[in-house]
Order: structure tokens, then sequence, then C-alpha cells
């Protein structure tokens, strides 16, 4: 929801304008050790709340959590900005490769995620995230640096990459700079 807002630059009520319940999560791109809020109707809060209880869900001492959630919220626009705008720039730094290996659609890069579609020369995306994430000393000798980079294997011809708050510029600079360590040793 908030990296949908930032990304469309409109507040979060207009999305769910015509929604009869929200949950939102303050630990997935606001940065918070965990929690959540759940909004709608009196008489459904009222029953989330009791089942909730039911399954043994509660907590003590959530103030602590609550003022992580709340700091989460005043600077969410800005870490979402930032979070959008790098992974914006490591789609356009795979787009300038110009890789028979890989490539990225930028107009459906709006947000912190970017799919990376795979083409000939891997053997899945899984290989791929694999390259990514293993270091070696042949990385090191040639780019003076080992770096590893966490991606999923999405589908068949996919791979996801995800930006969070914990991914700098420099974090971002050095994934671009892996990948084409990784696509320049598999055409090789």
């Amino acid at each position: 929801l908030m990296n949908a807002a930032v990304a469309q630059d409109v507040e979060p009520a207009r999305i769910t304008q015509h929604c009869d319940s929200v949950s939102l999560c303050f630990s997935k791109g606001l940065g918070a050790p965990a929690g959540a809020v759940l909004a709608g109707h009196r008489e459904f809060v009222a029953e989330a709340w009791r089942a909730r209880k039911l399954l043994g869900g509660g907590m003590r001492q959530a103030g602590v959590l609550a003022a992580a959630a709340r700091l989460g919220l005043e600077h969410a626009e800005a870490t979402l900005r930032r979070d959008h705008d790098n992974a914006r720039h490591f789609a356009e730094g795979i787009q300038e490769l110009n890789s028979p290996l890989c490539s990225v659609n930028l107009a459906t890069v709006e947000t912190n995620i970017v799919m990376v579609s795979i083409r000939g020369g891997w053997a899945s995306p899984a290989e791929l995230c694999e390259h990514l994430r293993a270091v070696s000393e042949e990385e090191l000798a040639e780019t003076g640096q080992v770096v590893s980079v966490l991606m999923f294997p999405w589908s068949a011809h996919t791979v996801r990459a995800v930006w969070h708050r914990d991914v700098s510029a420099r974090d971002t600079e050095l994934a671009k700079n892996k990948l084409e360590f990784v696509a320049r040793k598999c055409q090789e």
C-alpha cells in the first residue's frame, strides 16, 4: 500500500477508499521490526481481534514496536522514494548492459521491485541467482571486491529483485556491477 501510494504520489486513503478492510504491515518497506494494523468496519475489527486472541495472539510491551512503526510511517515517503529510485537505477543499469542474457522492461519499474527477464545462456533463473550470490577469487582479482547479491528466481524466465530501507545507493551500484560481472563471465 505504501509503495503504491508513494509511486502514484497519492495518499494511501485514495487507494483504499473503496476497500472494506485494509491491513498494513509495518515491517515491509517501513523498516519496523514487526507489527501491522488492521482497519475496517467496527464489527470486522472486533471479530479479527477475537480470532487473534483465540489463536493465542497477543503482545506485551508493544510500545517499543509501536514507536518503530510510527517512525517508519513518519519517514515512509522519503524511505520508499529512495527504494524506488535505487530500483530504477538498477533497472537502468541492466538496460545499459544491453546483454543478450537479461533485460528489463523499464515501463514496469514503478516501485521497489524489478523483474529481470532471463534469456538464452542461463540454464535457469535459479542458476543466475546462484551466480549472483556466490563470491569467487576470480571476482576479487578482476573487480577488487567480492559482492553477494540475493535475488529470487520468480518464474521460468524471470528473476525478482526487491529494494528496502537497508539497501543503499552504494549497495545498488555494487549489485549492478555484480550482475555485469556475472553476465560477462557467462558470455565468455
